[in-house]
């Protein structure tokens, strides 16, 4: 796509997915540092990512997370979030914060247990009714960290009984994104540790199954890419979580540690209709912000998103058909490269101010005040995190 006009209009098209538990406070296995003005519910959360969508028109989703964002009326924080200019995103469920889940969640050799957290993830699906979420995001800390521990093929089939009985329960309009994980907290096996482990169970269920792609869940070297171009092709990616690693699962700011790495991804995205609604593949950001502060973290991230995205959208498909048809590898790679090395700034600069936004998100936050207004309001009480 090198007309303008359509990359403005696909740019302006682009909706990008925060995380509640990006605002909140995180960190290591080590350590979790406090910060000033970090929300301590999921109300102030929602009022955090109003200014990320404020800043940048582009984020008007907010995903949550059960039960770190658990209320008593979902309806009323529904009602606050589209009050707020936003709506709920995806219900992430949680079932690896217990302590009976330490040999498994859905695949513990505990039949307890496993109804624990099929239990837990209906709970998430009544959430998304409440909400009007129509995405069940589904990670399972579920593994083996020894040879003989448990059987491989049992613990599969524990698995599919599992989502076999969410997915019977997701109304019409709801799906599931099924998420995966090379390793960590399970070091020897993990029971969805890759793309085709998740795309095999997401095909026995059905169209209303899909594959989340984390990009920070691969061994180093993995071409993500290719998975992207897979699935899109297979009609089954059903998102994104977008962040950075640079030696595992870091949760970095997407974008940070290999822009290129991003951009090849929304490459495939924009090149295999991706970003047509009707695919459904969700742009998710899941990160945690650990020393930097929280909003202008999430407000890059988007904006390095956008980037990646411009710059794939300016990709001269044509002459790259072109060169590939003939079999010339170098003029093929100079089209990405030219592609890859525009300055996309100012198209975006000018795509934001025709909207009527600042064309520098980050300085409009900024100028807001917001930083200084919540760490002097939001004192006393407990500030949201994960509890490491």
């Amino acid at each position: 796509m090198t007309d303008r006009s359509a990359v403005k209009d696909a740019l302006r098209a682009q909706r990008i997915e925060t995380p509640s538990w990006g605002y909140g406070n995180s960190g290591t296995r080590f350590k979790v540092f406090a910060q000033p003005g970090v929300p301590r519910d999921p109300f102030e959360k929602l009022a955090d990512a109003a200014q990320v969508h404020a800043a940048t028109g582009a984020a008007p989703k907010v995903s949550l997370h059960i039960p770190w964002d658990k209320v008593e009326d979902y309806a009323a924080l529904s009602a606050h979030a589209r009050g707020l200019g936003l709506e709920i995103g995806a219900i992430n469920a949680n079932v690896f914060q217990d302590d009976d889940y330490k040999l498994g969640s859905v695949t513990n050799p505990d039949p307890r247990v496993r109804r624990k957290a099929v239990d837990h993830l209906l709970e998430c699906v009544d959430i998304m009714d409440a909400t009007g979420s129509t995405d069940l995001k589904l990670w399972f800390s579920d593994g083996t960290n020894y040879p003989g521990q448990d059987d491989t093929s049992t613990r599969q089939g524990r698995l599919a009984d599992a989502l076999a009985e969410v997915y019977e329960r997701l109304g019409d309009d709801q799906r599931i994104l099924l998420e995966y994980k090379l390793f960590e907290p399970a070091f020897y096996t993990m029971d969805v540790p890759d793309w085709g482990t998740a795309y095999a169970h997401c095909l026995r269920l059905g169209p209303k199954a899909t594959v989340v792609v984390d990009t920070g869940h691969h061994a180093p070297g993995t071409n993500i890419e290719f998975i992207v171009a897979f699935l899109l092709r297979e009609g089954k990616l059903g998102g994104f979580d977008f962040n950075s690693r640079f030696y595992a699962d870091d949760d970095l700011m997407a974008g940070a540690a290999d822009p290129f790495q991003l951009f090849r991804i929304m490459h495939e995205v924009v090149k295999n209709g991706g970003l047509a609604p009707e695919t459904g593949v969700a742009f998710m950001l899941d990160q945690c912000h650990n020393i930097e502060a929280k909003i202008p973290a999430v407000i890059r991230s988007v904006m390095n998103v956008q980037e990646a995205t411009a710059k794939a959208l300016l990709v001269d498909t044509g002459a790259l058909t072109a060169a590939q048809d003939a079999g010339d590898v170098l003029a093929a790679n100079e089209v990405l490269m030219d592609a890859y090395s525009t300055d996309v700034r100012p198209l975006l600069a000018e795509v934001r101010a025709e909207a009527g936004l600042d064309p520098n998100p980050l300085a409009a936050y900024r100028a807001t005040g917001w930083a200084d207004k919540i760490a002097a309001e939001r004192v006393g009480g407990h500030q949201a995190g994960w509890g490491a």
